[in-house]
């Protein structure tokens, strides 16, 4: 496994990553983000890459509608979700992450389909890229999130892989031990954040490894479940204050390299 940050499209990125020991930073281009100049800056992050010695390890789009309300594909994100696959097979990128939204006029069955739909032609679209293609476990404008869609979707699309984040199942009262045990082999991707939840109340998203997540158990059970991917540190914005995130960062960085038992490479 494979540890690095979500982190801006920008050089201090690659240098911080660098400097926390990591091997990779992953770029979210959510909606709102500018998709078209993401990619005519690809080659910039190439560059940057290279001269880091550190690696881009997935490329991700969240809450965007992917569905009209009839339930038809909108084109224009679906080519924004393409042009990213072709930034990230350009970067030696190994994965590309995105959701589906749910339309509420239609059934279950129409929503379904409408969602194999449009990940088919983005897994079409990857395949001789070098792309692996995964959706995620967020909630955000996102209902492929759960075992119980998974076993729908993802069992009908054998090369659909998941992005997964155990503080997502935690906040939605989810078992992510479980979800892990079950669906771990599927696992394209993870997503490093802590969470901190008290009588099923969400309180905050702490550093990871400073929170109540059972990381040595979820690292043991990925390890079971032959996964060999990125783990990503995601800092979010949480009760520790701000003049300690960057050492939030630090910490859940040597502390993740620990449980996986690498060798101190911590820069200055």
């Amino acid at each position: 496994m494979r540890l690095g940050m979500i982190a801006k499209a920008e050089e201090t990125s690659f240098r911080m990553a660098q400097k926390y020991g990591l091997d990779f930073v992953e770029f979210c281009v959510n909606e709102g983000d500018d998709v078209e100049e993401f990619c005519r800056q690809a080659s910039r992050y190439g560059e940057w890459s290279r001269e880091y010695g550190i690696s881009i390890g997935s490329i991700g789009r969240w809450k965007s509608l992917r569905l009209h309300e009839d339930g038809s594909i909108i084109q224009e994100e679906l080519e924004r979700c393409r042009h990213l696959i072709d930034a990230a097979s350009m970067l030696g990128c190994p994965n590309m992450v995105v959701g589906c939204n749910y339309v509420e006029k239609l059934s279950l069955y129409a929503n379904c389909t409408s969602a194999i739909a449009f990940f088919e032609k983005l897994l079409d679209y990857a395949a001789n890229r070098n792309v692996s293609l995964s959706s995620y476990n967020c909630r955000k404008v996102n209902y492929v999130n759960n075992p119980t869609m998974w076993s729908i979707i993802h069992e009908h699309l054998p090369e659909l892989g998941i992005k997964y984040d155990p503080s997502h199942a935690r906040f939605f009262e989810g078992d992510y031990l479980q979800e892990t045990l079950n669906w771990g082999h599927r696992f394209k991707h993870v997503h490093l954040k802590g969470s901190l939840v008290v009588g099923g109340r969400k309180i905050d998203e702490p550093p990871a490894g400073l929170d109540q997540t059972d990381w040595r158990s979820f690292l043991g059970l990925l390890r079971a479940c032959g996964y060999e991917g990125g783990l990503s540190i995601e800092p979010r914005k949480s009760a520790l204050p701000d003049e300690l995130a960057a050492r939030g960062i630090e910490y859940s960085a040597a502390y993740f390299r620990r449980l996986l038992l690498q060798q101190e490479d911590h820069r200055s």
